[in-house]
């Protein structure tokens, strides 16, 4: 079992700045991917940026944020951060980390709300 905590929500002004953060523990050994979906009112859940570890590993953004956000992470402490800047109204949703496991295994946190507003 693994368990994610996010951290980082809140409210923010159009160009502003928000970091997310998504902390797992358990059993984090069989790692395949993990990142952050968002889920606005009314859309369905899309990804926002990931890492998988297939192929040497790779980073994927959403061309919505590439040049605004970044995705890095903290092995030592299994932790993933999601470093918002630019932000813009159309970036307000919940946001979902996310852990897949190399034997299928499917984890998502709870959600932490952004709201880009003025």
């Amino acid at each position: 079992q693994v368990q994610l905590v996010e951290s980082g929500g809140g409210l923010v002004q159009p160009g502003g700045s928000l970091r997310l953060s998504c902390a797992a523990s358990g059993s984090v050994g069989s790692t395949y991917a993990m990142g952050w979906y968002r889920q606005a009112p009314g859309k369905q859940r899309e990804l926002v940026a990931g890492f998988t570890s297939t192929g040497g590993g790779s980073t994927n953004y959403a061309d919505s944020v590439k040049g605004r956000f970044t995705i890095s992470r903290d092995n030592a402490r299994n932790t993933v951060y999601l470093q918002m800047n630019r932000l813009k109204p159309e970036d307000t949703a919940a946001y979902y980390c996310y852990l897949h496991t190399y034997y299928g295994g499917d984890y998502w946190g709870q959600g932490t709300q952004v709201t880009v507003s003025s």
